[in-house]
């Protein structure tokens, strides 16, 4: 009996385990990746309530804290946080709040909690305190300046009150002299931990702000790697980097590709004596009749000087000179009187199509090629290289 192979059974055996894992990671985390990381904090936050909730049983086995306060206060603080889990979790709180994970309203609950906790925990309400400054920590990379001021005022009210009623209620536990030495504690814990924040919140609005300054400098840099300053249109290197990425698209989809190569006609003409003022004009009104005659997939580039350089998807050379033709009669009922009363401008074109295999360049040759016979042949005309007719 031969020995079956080793080796697939346990990948066989660890993909439904891989698989469940993912499906339940999916579930905790929810499928929306904004939410994932709002949600992993909220569920640290769960776990950090459900350790308290651990010390405080381990506080009523020691005698400490009665066992009915402690499962009120457990319930209270573990279901609190749970709902804010599930209004995260679910996307509800995207409709709430500004923030998503909520985070406010959470250090809140938790300042609520740990003021209930020390009522019902005298023997370490000391210790209570530092949670106190856990809530405000907790929201310190979040919150704006206001907020965080506003949220150690309502710790220090609420802790004030606590301890007010606490020392009429039950003078024994809650001496008020020591009740006065904890308030002070406090104040000086609470009140440094909100410098401290709102100091935070000075930096992270500052790093926002370069960050914005940074990705307007990063898109002027891209703007300027790919766009012709005079024109708007792609510049040379760009036009070449579109025209190899259509080509690789349309040979995987066995797509014509053509490219056509215009020259204005007479334009030296203009910028001799006319100067060199009215020549930008025009070739800023060309490129814009250019733009706007052409279809969502082409591009169009200035080549250099007076000439543009046309990419052209999913078109035939010959369909291509159409097209071409097309937008020559657009610019031939053009008025260029806010350049040069009278001026009309006319363009010669020449069409090529892209083989499967070749450089993009041999394309951009047999255009050019094309384009100087219609310059012999009378100028305002589209030629197409002999081998794409």
């Amino acid at each position: 009996m031969s020995a079956a192979p080793l080796s697939n059974p346990p990948r066989a055996a660890n993909t439904p385990a891989r698989g469940q894992g993912g499906a339940l990671r999916r579930w905790v985390l929810g499928s929306v990746p904004e939410r994932r990381g709002p949600i992993t904090l909220t569920l640290l936050a769960v776990l950090v309530y459900v350790l308290f909730a651990g010390v405080v049983a381990w506080e009523v086995q020691l005698g400490l804290m009665e066992a009915t306060a402690a499962v009120v206060w457990s319930a209270i603080s573990i279901s609190g946080i749970l709902a804010f889990y599930v209004l995260i979790r679910t996307g509800i709180s995207e409709q709430l709040s500004a923030d998503p994970s909520l985070t406010l309203y959470q250090s809140a609950f938790g300042v609520a909690a740990t003021a209930l906790g020390y009522a019902i925990n005298p023997d370490l309400r000391g210790a209570v305190i530092a949670i106190m400054v856990l809530n405000l920590v907790w929201g310190m990379f979040v919150l704006r300046n206001r907020q965080a001021l506003g949220l150690c005022v309502f710790a220090l009210v609420l802790l004030a009150a606590t301890m007010t009623f606490m020392c009429r209620t039950a003078p024994g536990l809650f001496p008020a002299r020591i009740e006065a030495l904890h308030f002070t504690f406090a104040v000086i814990l609470l009140v440094a931990t909100s410098l401290l924040s709102m100091r935070m919140g000075g930096l992270r609005t500052r790093l926002s702000q370069r960050k914005l300054e940074l990705q307007a400098a990063l898109a002027t840099i891209r703007e300027l790697a790919q766009v012709d300053e005079l024109t708007r249109l792609s510049n040379r290197r760009h036009i070449v980097e579109v025209l190899g990425a259509e080509q690789a698209r349309c040979v995987r989809a066995g797509q014509p590709l053509s490219v056509v190569l215009i020259d204005l006609d007479h334009f030296k003409a203009v910028n001799d004596h006319h100067g060199h003022a009215a020549g930008d004009a025009v070739l800023r009104a060309f490129a814009d009749v250019l733009r706007a005659g052409l279809r969502e997939s082409d591009t169009a580039g200035r080549w250099g000087g007076e000439e543009f350089l046309v990419v052209l998807p999913q078109l035939h050379a010959g369909v291509a000179a159409l097209l071409v033709d097309r937008l020559r009669e657009t610019v031939a009922q053009m008025s260029f009187d806010h350049v040069l009363p009278g001026l009309r401008i006319s363009f010669s074109a020449g069409a090529s199509e892209c083989t499967a295999g070749e450089s993009t360049h041999l394309a951009i040759e047999r255009a050019d090629q094309a384009m100087y016979l219609a310059k012999e042949a009378g100028r305002g005309r589209t030629r197409v290289h002999a081998r794409d007719q």
